[in-house]
């Protein structure tokens, strides 16, 4: 530990859950507050920005209370975890009543709450919470033993504030750095979206334009098996769902599984080789892709739809890259009916639902051949960009590490 610092348990340099009565010397039952529901806190945000208010009537006997100056804390899962903390700043009338779901921590005198904010947001202290955590699946907390008595480095107050600062530049440095990298992350994708618009809105002599339902041999999608998720197993027999299903490829997290029993009862949605899957309800409607064969047999669920190419017309891979361009894309979506809680296309819309192509499949290739290509680069610039934002990640987790052990120095947060 660093000379001149100490250590003291949190409840010891704060009081945490101010009690409500406090309020009442200076509010009556009219004013208004302002009052922050746990979608308010942010992630990696120091402050939150408070959208609404309300009586103090209305939220001081089912709320939790805090006011200007206040770090608060998710203490429930997956909200802990996920890093929302944030101080209070300009509350209505000072004050504030939020998510029962709230730690409360008021920095008494010898803690600076910004210094108290960046100890709270390190990932060293949600792994210890985590690992902590009491009560049912789903609604785990943080124990009070952990958020009371876990231990705070304390350097005096003057070196808290250059902390402080320290960590605001570098933190606004590399948010900045980050928000560059996703750009480009972004433009990566656009310039390979844009070859597609390419070749699929400039169609030349040879193209015609055909139905689903003229191209393919099986247009169908499936069912989940009787109760759910809980009748999934370890292993068995692949179940695609649509969180399965995206555009640039089959992802495979979270993939269920199902029995021999429950798969004879899907046996109308069998995937084979070269099939090309579509999402045809929920937010995901219109993603598709083509699953490795690595991963059959396989069935698909109500969420998406086989189309299974008649042989010789169209090669799988250009059906994929048709629906993925943007002008095809839109078109699907135009054609989804929008019900009471989610998208949806039917049978009898993909059925009718028109396709452009080159009817020279020698041609098909070719194109093919060129957008594979196109996509790998497009894939490699991505993953170049990707590891740079975990490098990123990685840099404030070891700027967090060394405010916390006294090794911290503006030269090194900038190195």
């Amino acid at each position: 530990m660093k000379a001149g610092w100490e250590i003291k348990k949190l409840s010891e340099v704060c009081q945490i859950r101010p009690p409500k009565k406090e309020v009442k010397e200076i509010l009556t039952e009219s004013d208004l507050v302002s009052f922050v529901p746990m979608k308010t806190l942010g992630i990696n945000k120091k402050y939150f920005t408070v959208i609404e208010n309300k009586k103090l009537s209305e939220v001081s006997s089912s709320y939790t209370y805090f006011r200007d100056n206040d770090v608060l804390l998710a203490k429930i899962t997956p909200c802990f975890e996920n890093g929302k903390l944030g101080i209070a700043k300009n509350l209505t009338n000072g004050v504030g009543f939020g998510s029962s779901e709230y730690i409360v921590y008021r920095a008494l005198d010898e803690v600076n709450p910004e210094y108290l904010y960046y100890f709270l947001n390190q990932e060293e202290f949600r792994v210890k919470g985590k690992s902590q955590m009491s009560g049912a699946v789903g609604h785990k907390r943080i124990t009070k033993e952990f958020y009371e008595n876990s231990l705070l480095p304390i350097p005096p107050l003057p070196e808290q504030k250059a902390i402080v600062k320290i960590l605001d530049e570098a933190f606004a440095k590399i948010d900045q750095a980050k928000a560059n990298i996703e750009k480009n992350i972004e433009n990566a994708k656009e310039l390979f979206q844009s070859k597609l618009n390419e070749i699929f809105s400039q169609r030349g002599e040879g193209w015609e334009e055909k139905t689903l339902g003229e191209i393919t041999t099986k247009i169908g999608s499936g069912a989940t098996p009787k109760g759910g998720q809980k009748s999934y197993k370890p292993s068995g027999i692949s179940l695609i769902r649509s969180m399965n299903v995206h555009d640039d490829g089959f992802r495979s997290k979270n993939l269920a599984f199902i029995d021999e029993q429950q798969a004879e009862k899907l046996k109308n949605v069998i995937i084979e080789k070269n099939d090309v899957l579509l999402n045809i309800t929920g937010a995901s409607v219109a993603r598709c892709c083509i699953v490795d064969n690595s991963y059959l047999p396989a069935r698909v669920n109500q969420h998406v739809s086989i189309l299974r190419l008649i042989e010789g017309i169209m090669y799988s891979r250009f059906l994929h890259y048709a629906l993925t361009s943007k002008e095809t894309k839109n078109l699907l979506l135009g054609i989804g009916e929008q019900g009471a809680t989610r998208q949806a296309i039917t049978k009898a819309q993909l059925q009718s639902f028109k396709i452009a192509y080159p009817t020279d499949m020698h041609l098909q290739d070719q194109l093919v051949t060129i957008l594979d290509k196109f996509e790998v680069d497009c894939s490699k610039v991505e993953s170049k960009y990707q590891q740079k934002l975990v490098d990123l990640d990685e840099l404030k987790k070891s700027l967090l590490q060394k405010a916390f052990s006294g090794e911290l120095t503006k030269a090194k947060a900038f190195e």
